[in-house]
């Protein structure tokens, strides 16, 4: 038998099975993205999370493309009994090589689902601070003021002791008053500037009121609420907009003995 009797031999015997297995991974292929654009579209629907939506949706066809191998593989005779069994053990020999990244995920799941904190509040978390910029299956990404970024595995974050500040933050600012005269008028000024910066919440209500005495006037604390998003803001314009209308009014401001940023608990309920 010359070659082109063999090359003829092989497409009479294999052709119709390499064409058919051909064919069903082509359909597989549709399928699993018929599938998973119908998947996704019921759970964007629900709001589900986006990465827990995405992971679902590539599991979805996945599944469906390996079952379409599955039937590829047996349309062209092989014994698909051996095939998964050592698929198994290849699989069982990937998870122990990624454990960790598994970990992560695993993690990233339980985080998506039992949502102890969400994109924008703040929380401190594994000796770390900051907003919660992305709540990825792998990791979260935390972001400071600076706008540095911090990137935690989700495994170091499951199972550890969690701060929520949730999506508010509680500015603190102290002013020294010298000569402050009558502190009922002071304070409802005070107030009044407070309540005109439309960064500063009405509820729940700012803290503000004398906290020391000194030998020339009084230390005020002004303790407002504001979003995450507007504390670097806030604080600027609420020095300048307090100093400017004591100023008016005749009254002194010596430097403050300090300034701080509490990170308070800004849940409401």
């Amino acid at each position: 038998m010359n070659v082109h009797e063999l090359v003829v031999d092989l497409v009479v015997r294999y052709g119709f099975q390499v064409l058919g297995a051909i064919v069903i991974l082509g359909a597989g292929a549709l399928v699993a993205r018929w599938i998973g654009a119908l998947v996704n579209a019921q759970l964007a629907r629900r709001q589900m999370e986006p990465p827990m939506q995405q992971l679902v949706v590539r599991v979805v066809r996945i599944v469906a493309m390996l079952f379409a191998l599955v039937v590829a593989l047996d349309k062209l005779g092989f014994q698909i009994a051996p095939l998964v069994a050592g698929i198994g053990v290849a699989g069982l020999g990937i998870g122990i090589a990624l454990q960790g990244v598994l970990g992560n995920i695993i993690a990233g799941m339980n985080i998506i689902f039992t949502k102890p904190f969400r994109v924008g509040e703040h929380i401190s978390v594994a000796g770390v601070h900051g907003d919660v910029a992305s709540i990825d299956l792998g990791s979260t990404t935390l972001v400071h003021a600076d706008r540095s970024r911090v990137i935690i595995p989700n495994r170091k974050i499951v199972g550890e002791i969690l701060h929520n500040f949730g999506g508010f933050r509680q500015l603190s600012l102290s002013l020294a008053v010298a000569q402050p005269g009558d502190l009922t008028i002071l304070l409802r000024g005070v107030r009044d500037v407070v309540f005109a910066n439309p960064r500063v919440l009405k509820d729940p209500p700012p803290a503000i009121g004398i906290t020391q005495l000194t030998d020339v006037g009084v230390t005020m604390a002004v303790q407002p609420w504001v979003k995450v998003s507007d504390v670097g803001t806030a604080d600027g314009e609420l020095y300048q907009a307090l100093a400017e209308h004591l100023r008016a009014r005749g009254v002194g401001v010596t430097p403050p003995q300090r300034h701080e940023v509490h990170l308070v608990n800004g849940s409401r309920n």
